[in-house]
């Protein structure tokens, strides 16, 4: 059990999680079950993201806490907003190191179908119109994933770039100022005028494929590192369909994945630098 819960919900992330959680009320003494710890719960979250079972499947005897206990843990902290503030905690880390890339940012979009509809969620029209939802990433140059949204199926993923660029984390230069991205690359999908004068006016150059004149193989050269990143999140099992009636469950899957791409890519830049320094 001990081993599980260390390789699902590491050391370094719970203390993160814990700056971000709310408050746990007090019970008066002597009332009520104990408490699972909170390093037992966050493993079996990250344990339901990762593997797509559902809560009453999740085996309580690896973990301690029951399937409902975990769900309910589930809820309170996607209502207070937990997982993107992780996330954000995550990033800032890479930028303590100076590790994060700020020349060119990457957009792209997948479709999911949702069992079960419900919010943002609609017919996808290139899925013979079954209900589903998009998943919108920007990442940066490396595939680290920066900001990520969700819709219903029906929206034209050009409508989603504006929320998703102003949802990027900002990196301060040592002015204190917020520095945006220097490039923008997009498929032909976000090919209109509007954007391009909206990213300009932000000092963004667009790097967006024409419909009438580009090649798909020129701005391939950049957007596979989105696409690489799209991969890394469907690692997270939950992802691969929608299950959640509620959107604010599917977002928190989105971003507990997000969270675990990043965690995962500072523990390797850590191995890296323990390789260089001769310490392994």
């Amino acid at each position: 059990m001990v081993e599980i819960v260390e390789r699902l919900a590491p050391e370094e992330l719970c203390e993160s999680l814990q700056r971000v959680v709310p408050e746990t009320p007090t019970r008066p003494q002597g009332r009520g079950r104990r408490r699972h710890g909170d390093r037992e719960v966050p493993a079996a979250i990250v344990f339901v993201a990762t593997s797509g079972c559902t809560w009453q499947q999740l085996p309580s005897d690896s973990f301690g806490p029951s399937g409902a206990t975990a769900h309910r843990r589930f809820t309170e902290w996607s209502k207070a907003q937990v997982w993107p503030k992780l996330h954000r905690l995550v990033l800032d880390e890479f930028d303590s190191r100076g590790e994060r890339d700020r020349s060119r940012r990457v957009i792209d979009s997948v479709n999911v179908r949702a069992l079960k509809r419900g919010e943002l969620a609609g017919p996808n029209p290139v899925d013979r119109g079954k209900y589903g939802s998009k998943i919108h990433l920007i990442s940066e140059r490396t595939g680290l994933p920066l900001s990520v949204g969700i819709s219903g199926a029906n929206l034209h993923g050009s409508q989603a770039l504006i929320p998703l660029v102003q949802g990027i984390p900002p990196i301060r230069s040592r002015r204190g100022r917020q520095l945006w991205p220097g490039k923008l690359h997009a498929d032909k999908g976000y090919d209109h005028n509007y954007l391009r004068r909206w990213l300009h006016g932000r000092g963004i150059t667009p790097r967006i494929a024409r419909k009438s004149t580009d090649s798909s193989q020129r701005p391939g050269r950049h957007r596979w590192t989105v696409e690489r990143a799209m991969a890394w999140l469907t690692g997270c099992r939950r992802l691969h369909r929608r299950y959640e009636p509620k959107a604010s469950h599917f977002l928190a899957f989105t971003s507990i994945a997000c969270t675990l791409v990043c965690y995962h890519g500072l523990a390797a830049t850590d191995a890296f630098q323990d390789l260089s320094d001769g310490s392994v």
